[in-house]
Formats: C-alpha cells, structure tokens, sequence
C-alpha cells in the first residue's frame, strides 16, 4: 500500500505529518510515494493561516481526485479539517474521511470509516506514544506541547488546536533519546507557546517550565544541538534568556514574533505586550548573545494600522536588525475576533502591499549589509545536505546562530560538525570553507 501525503503550513504541520505516516507504517504497512497516481492514500495536511485557505483545499481535492486510482482514497487533515469538519465532504464527495489537527493519533482508525469526520478540539492525545518514523535524518522535530491559550484577534489556532497542554517530561525525554539513537544530531522542540511549556498536564506531573525542559535535555549524550520555535515574547523573562545565553547546546538563534512594531495595533491584536517590552527583550538578549541570530513574523496592514504604527515596525526592524523575516498582509480568518470587525477599520489593499513591499526591501538591504560583517568569521556548521556530481560538488547547513552556509566543492559527511570560515556571500546566506 502506498501512501502520498501533502503537508502545508507550519512545523507542526510537518510533525504531525510524520506522526501520521509513523502510524500508517507501523500499524497498517504503508510506504511512502512520491507520485499521486500511484498512492492508495492521498492525505492533506491542510493549513488554515494560509491566504484563502479553504479555496486552494477545494482546488487540491479537485486535481488529486482526478489523478488518483479508481479505489485510492482521499483524506483532509489538519487546521482546516478542524474548522470545516464535515463541510468539506459535503462539498467534495471525493473526500473519504476529515482528521482534525488534534485528533492525529486516530488516522488508523479514521481510513477504516467511510465518511469519519474526527475534529473534536477537546480530544487529549498529549500522551499519547508514536513510534519514530524510518530515515529521519540528522534534525528531527519534536512536539512539546499542542494546542493555544492565546487570544490574539487575528489568529485561527486556538480553534483548530484546542487549549494548550504539555507533553509529560519523561516522554520527551524518552523520545529523544530514541531520536538520537536513530542518527539525530539536532533537535527542534515545537509548541505554539514553546517558552510557555508546563502551563497545564493533563494527568499528575512536577511541576516545571520551559527554561527546565531545556536543561534536561541539554543532558542526553549525543544531542549536539537544540532549537525551538515559536516563543511568545510575554514570557521571555530573565530566567529564560540566561538560560538560552548559557547552554551550550541550545542554538544562538531564535524566532521571536513580532507581528506589529505599534503598542496601538499590538494591543489591538491582543499580543499582550508592548513595543517597549519587545525591544527591552531584545536589548537583554543581545547583552547576552551579542551573535544572536533572531527571526520574527509581521503582520502588515492589519485594522487600525496608520502610517504611523507602520513606521514604528520599520523603527523596531532597524534597531533589531532581523536575521529572517517572514512578512505578510493581513487577511482575515474565520472565528476570529479580528475578522467581525467594521470594515471602516480595514487599511486599503494597495496601501497595505506597499508598506509590505517597503518592510521587506528594506530588510533585503539589511540582510546584504550583515552579511558582508560576516566576511572572514567562522561558524560550527551542522552538515544537513550535499550533493557529489559530475557538475557540482557541495555540502549545506545552519550555524549555531541560524545562518545557512553553503560550502562550495567540499563533500562533506552529513551530521558532521564543521568548522567554516565565511569567504563570500550570497543574498542572505553564507558561502565558506573547511578549516
């Protein structure tokens, strides 16, 4: 039985992705393919923050169903699964069964129900125990918690993902170790509030936080790296940073979100924090980790926004200077409290595709600017990919502090921890060599 799966969105889409074809391997015997036309199963792992969401799912189902073979079936999982639920069989009969985004662990249960539409927001498979999926390579992610207890106006998550829960210590701890036992030299923990691990166990546990789960981790042999994303900046406190700065396993780079550089806007879209708060994170981090790599995410054009609040975000942008940007207009989303609003609050589409056009030129500016300070610098680069032909030899990874570096004609073990020095540059990454 051959098995296709498409997986949009986030990491915890791609997580949950490798737990579902985990299950079907294991319990069912399924082997992954590449093509479609031969797959007996065809999943979709959908995504409900990507534009117009619901429109390209009905496309997808539309092609699959008319590449796939006459007795293959078709399954929906993921956050727009959970939102839509049975909606979308009765909008594409195509479509064998739906599998919300915490409902994973039931897909060898769900492919034997014609029609099944699991989507329940309260199911806890928080302890539940999956098994390592075959080949998985130097980095691996890992699930620490699911679900959100955020309220921001904007967001869809806490509808598909329910209320937030923590994994149980010893099974991340348990699943690590095998993690490492397979091959895996860096691990990336994955939460919607990562940094706020701990909050709520579904059955007895210590009590413990993020800043702890990361010093027991730093403790298993053979784990040479640890990366995490996303944290909220709330709960970035002292504790925390410190410990970030002083481990030496966990990565130097980190994705703190953004979203808006405008207190007004900011407190529009419920973040809980301020400009202020933002940058006196980033100040304390910086004193710590002068190297620091930071990523972040920006919403542009969201209601309310005035010039003004814009060039506060281009104001945060120039004193942090961020290493990756992910940017995007606001659209709205369904059951979300942003979405109900007056259109008189609505900034012009064309207004918001310029500021955004603005943000990300700009930051293309700063990218070519920093990486030319990188001239001559070494980095312990991770081996994650290369590639020996005929016409091109090469080997890839990320510095400790996030950077991607590419190491032209050397190839190099994967999983090896190389010392590069920085020779030139290339947009926003790093062309070195062995040293």
């Amino acid at each position: 039985m051959k098995l296709y799966i498409e997986t949009l969105g986030c990491a915890m889409n791609t997580r949950d992705s490798e737990h579902m074809i985990s299950e079907l391997q294991k319990k069912e015997g399924y082997e992954l393919t590449d093509s479609p036309k031969e797959a007996d199963l065809i999943l979709i792992n959908t995504c409900s923050v990507r534009e117009k969401p619901e429109r390209k799912l009905f496309s997808e189902i539309g092609q699959f169903a008319k590449l796939k073979k006459p007795n293959a079936k078709i399954g929906i999982c993921g956050c727009t699964a959970s939102h839509m639920g049975e909606q979308i069989i009765k909008k594409a009969p195509q479509v064998d069964f739906v599998l919300g985004a915490r409902n994973v662990s039931k897909i060898t249960e769900v492919i034997h129900k014609p029609k099944a539409v699991e989507v329940s927001i309260d199911y806890d498979d928080s302890a539940y125990v999956y098994d390592i999926a075959r080949n998985t390579g130097v980095k691996a992610l890992l699930n620490i918690s699911i679900g959100c207890d955020k309220k921001c106006a904007y967001c869809i998550v806490p509808h598909t993902r329910g209320k937030e829960i923590s994994i149980p210590l010893e099974l991340l701890l348990n699943e690590a170790r095998k993690l490492v036992d397979n091959g895996v030299k860096e691990i990336m923990l994955l939460g919607q509030n990562v940094n706020n691990y701990g909050v709520r166990f579904t059955s007895p546990h210590p009590e413990i936080n993020f800043t702890q789960l990361l010093n027991q981790m730093a403790k298993i042999d053979g784990l040479e790296r640890i990366r995490f994303t996303s944290p909220h900046p709330l709960h970035m406190n002292d504790e925390f940073l410190e410990e970030f700065a002083s481990n030496p396993k966990v990565c130097k780079s980190i994705h703190i979100p953004l979203q808006s550089g405008s207190s007004k806007v900011l407190k529009a879209m419920r973040r809980g924090y301020t400009k202020e708060w933002y940058l006196n994170r980033i100040e304390k981090l910086k004193s710590l980790v002068p190297n620091v790599g930071i990523s972040t995410d920006i919403i542009v054009g969201f209601p309310t926004e005035e010039d003004s609040d814009f060039q506060d975000t281009l104001d945060v942008l120039e004193q942090v200077r961020f290493d990756t940007l992910y940017s995007f207009v606001y659209s709205p989303r369904p059951h979300t409290e942003s979405a109900t609003w007056s259109k008189d609050l609505e900034v012009p589409q064309n207004v918001a595709s310029q500021r955004l056009a603005i943000l990300q030129n700009r930051h293309k500016e700063i990218l070519k600017e920093d990486s030319q300070k990188e001239l001559g610098k070494e980095h312990i680069v991770l081996i994650e990919n290369h590639k020996q032909s005929q016409n091109e030899v090469f080997s890839e990874g990320r510095s400790d502090n996030g950077r991607l570096v590419r190491i032209e004609n050397e190839f190099l073990s994967l999983g090896s921890m190389v010392r590069v020095k920085i020779i030139a540059t290339n947009g926003g990454s790093l062309i070195g060599q062995s040293v």
